[in-house]
């Protein structure tokens, strides 16, 4: 009897390698459809119209500097708010910032714009963040009277906020989605850990960040690739939040490549290219760039999963520049050097991921797996989410030298046997309702 289980479970399993699980929600799809390259292009000219959006800028003039730039972001949430039968709410979040003597020449008022699209359910405590920078710079970060047009740093990334806001607005969640617009990146990521600190000592329950920074160009300098069907995401390894007390888990698992960024990174390859046609989502097991820094990394150091979002191809002779022409070559982040269409398609990819998050319930509890004895099978338990009503769950199977889940099997119950040894695979589990909204997968620990 126990050779025939063991037979039924190994024939059950090989059907379901076959198998390519692609469930869309026509939700989700209708609201991809709302998404406009020509929104997404008048969001940025009115950006770049502020002449400069460093933050040490104005903040006086009613149409120059960084203070005029974030009072447009917020009366554009406000414009949303009336078409959200007003639970679209945006404020600017501030904050005092002192001289530091690097990029802070003085005391200012920094302010992140931001806009929450509160949950539906009363028992779901879940946020779901999506940003973008506000502010930019010139050659000179502390330059902050010339004229810097930000169009692709970061304008593009505060337009896929913005349109994303728009979109999602109109719609229910029974999670809550936060759209903020942040100021101080290039000060040094200030904004982003003004807010990740709030949200810590606040004990928010924010599951997931998608930062997106220079996300709008299909071209680099040096190389002359050019190519809009590919997106990186950048995520962490090792988890920067209480390495050490975490150090002796995570080497005896093996789980140096499944910590919270890194599955939130699966998670948002496996959904974005479900929904979004003709992007590749490329995979870079790094936390950031070379020489870069991004504000997903002050959420991932105060411990939520947080990745960043940039296009595949970077131009530095379009970042980061005062804008000139030399040697035929035009400096300078201006607007004529994006691909509005690549643009369009990466804020789809945002916008599916947390609209599928935020549909889906949340995570199972309590994921285990039995290592009580040596065998060649592997049995998994878990408990029901702690909210969201559940069809079932997603057993996802991976070899333990795959970068991505391998195999996806669907049980309605809440245990599985594998006919799969434990020591050569890793496994996760997922909640999914109706639609096929999935949670973000859960490692299995050792039952004790």
């Amino acid at each position: 009897m126990k050779n025939l289980l063991i037979l039924v479970l190994l024939f059950s399993f090989n059907a379901a390698r076959s198998q390519t699980i692609i469930q869309r929600d026509p939700e989700i799809e209708k609201m991809l459809k709302e998404v406009s390259a020509d929104s997404l292009q008048s969001y940025i000219k009115t950006l770049v119209s502020f002449g400069t959006r460093n933050t040490l800028s104005t903040q006086s003039d009613p149409k120059r500097g960084i203070g005029a730039a974030r009072n447009w972001v917020l009366s554009r949430f406000n414009e949303m708010s009336k078409k959200s039968g007003g639970r679209l709410s945006a404020m600017i979040d501030t904050t005092t910032l002192l001289p530091d003597g690097k990029r802070v020449d003085r005391s200012l008022i920094l302010g992140n714009v931001v806009a929450t699209l509160p949950g539906t359910d009363p028992n779901d405590n879940r946020i779901f963040l999506i940003s973008g920078h506000l502010d930019n710079m010139r050659s000179s970060p502390t330059d902050s009277i010339g004229d810097a047009p930000g169009a692709n740093d970061d304008g593009s990334g505060t337009a896929a906020v913005l349109e994303c806001a728009r979109v999602m607005s109109k719609y229910a969640f029974p999670a809550t989605i936060i759209f903020v617009a942040v100021s101080g990146e290039e000060q040094g990521l200030l904004g982003a850990n003004f807010m990740s600190e709030k949200m810590k000592k606040e004990n928010r329950n924010i599951e997931a960040v998608l930062n997106n920074d220079i996300m709008g160009s299909n071209n680099s300098n040096e190389t002359g690739i050019i190519d809009n069907t590919k997106v990186r995401i950048f995520s962490e390894g090792l988890p920067a939040f209480e390495t050490e007390k975490n150090a002796i888990n995570i080497r005896n698992l093996g789980l140096e490549n499944d910590g919270k960024a890194r599955q939130l990174a699966r998670y948002v390859k496996e959904v974005g290219e479900r929904y979004v046609e003709n992007l590749q989502v490329v995979l870079v097991y790094r936390n950031d760039r070379f020489l870069r820094g991004g504000d997903h990394t002050p959420y991932v150091q105060r411990g939520f999963a947080a990745v960043r979002i940039t296009e595949m191809n970077e131009n530095y002779t379009h970042q980061h520049q005062d804008v000139r022409t030399e040697n035929n070559i035009v400096y300078g982040d201006l607007p004529e050097y994006m691909d509005f269409e690549y643009l369009r398609k990466n804020t789809c990819l945002n916008l599916a991921n947390l609209a599928n998050l935020a549909k889906a319930p949340s995570m199972p509890d309590s994921v285990k797996i039995e290592v009580r004895r040596l065998s060649n099978s592997s049995f998994l338990t878990w408990k029901a989410p702690r909210s969201g009503k559940v069809k079932g769950y997603y057993v996802l199977v991976r070899e333990t030298t795959s970068a991505f889940w391998q195999r996806k099997i669907f049980t309605p119950g809440t245990e599985m046997r594998l006919p799969l040894s434990k020591d050569n695979y890793f496994f996760a589990v997922q909640s999914v309702n109706e639609n096929g909204n999935e949670s973000l997968p859960v490692v299995p620990l050792p039952a004790r």
